[in-house]
């Protein structure tokens, strides 16, 4: 027996469009989940929208359960929180978040979903795939107590670092941003905020997470001697400009990527990615991460309601979409 279900699918460049799915009945070890919330995590998907997803990271930016190819169309989308409906007994009834994209059912592995804790309300828990970035990001960086750290672009991902980081003992921790609007951020998770000119120097550790060329200039300015900027941006298919001359080489700085499609190697050994996720999810029982979600919309405005966000139109950090009442 199948069901309809409900897609949003990419049509690049701009566009998008709801188109209808037919859903089976799980089989063994499959759970059926019917979606509550989606986010739409605006850098990644505004980039696919453009089609703008470099031809040479087709496989690297695959989401989990995607449908097409790029540049598109293509169903995308990683930031799902549903209620399992049919399928293993121990899931029926749980609250669930998955790597899956914008659709009002679907069936997968059991092993693809994780638990939301009661501690996490499910309308918050969209932001889990960000914050599970945010980790291993932290698991790359290795902060130490007493380090000073800057996190460079207060984005959804570079929140995400400072509102982990801001539990840390004895670091020395500024949120930074050209936007005077994003202090809000810094605020609701108590740290220091910095306009980008503004922004304390002599760090140990920066994480940028900004995307532009200019925040990444910033992020090795404000570097120690010796220190290491932590790269989580994705430029898609811009070229940026970094200053290797001047001092980059007499303060032996470094810069250093961290993608989350790996477990960071300092974790690799003794973590698995359910691991990871399920940390992310325990993090988010700290209310202060309500202030990443700046918007939500219905299920059927998401075709207007996504070129708005990419192209700036509309505001936000993570976009909530709600389905059914």
């Amino acid at each position: 027996m199948t069901r309809s279900a409900r897609a949003f699918w990419f049509n690049p460049p701009g566009r998008g469009e709801i188109r209808t799915a037919q859903v089976g009945e799980p089989g063994p070890g499959e759970v059926l989940v019917r979606t509550r919330y989606t986010g739409v995590s605006r850098g990644t998907e505004s980039l696919v929208l453009r089609g703008g997803v470099p031809e040479n990271q087709y496989e690297v930016m695959r989401a989990p359960f995607q449908e097409g190819e790029f540049p598109g169309p293509v169903k995308y989308g990683y930031l799902n929180v549903g209620v399992v409906e049919a399928g293993e007994p121990e899931l029926l009834g749980r609250t669930v978040f998955c790597l899956y994209p914008h659709q009002t059912h679907y069936v997968v592995p059991a092993a693809s979903v994780t638990v939301v804790p009661d501690t996490v309300p499910p309308e918050r828990a969209i932001l889990a795939g960000t914050v599970e970035t945010a980790v291993n990001a932290l698991w790359d960086a290795a902060p130490l107590v007493g380090d000073r750290i800057a996190v460079v672009g207060a984005g959804m991902v570079g929140s995400s670092v400072a509102g982990i980081l801001a539990r840390f003992p004895g670091v020395r921790l500024q949120l930074v941003d050209p936007d005077p609007a994003r202090a809000e951020i810094a605020k609701a998770f108590g740290i220091p905020f910095a306009r980008s000119e503004d922004a304390a120097g002599d760090c140990d550790l920066v994480v940028h997470a900004s995307a532009t060329e200019a925040g990444l200039v910033r992020s090795l300015e404000l570097l120690a001697p010796e220190g290491e900027v932590i790269e989580l941006s994705w430029y898609g298919d811009r070229r940026v400009s970094v200053p290797l001359g001047e001092f980059f080489h007499s303060r032996r700085l470094a810069v250093r990527a961290s993608q989350v499609g790996a477990v960071s190697p300092a974790r690799r050994s003794r973590r698995t990615f359910g691991d990871r996720l399920a940390l992310a999810l325990d993090l988010l029982a700290e209310p202060a991460f309500d202030v990443l979600i700046t918007g939500e919309s219905g299920f059927d405005e998401l075709p207007s309601v996504l070129p708005r966000l990419a192209d700036g139109e509309l505001p936000a950090l993570c976009h909530r979409i709600r389905y059914g009442s």
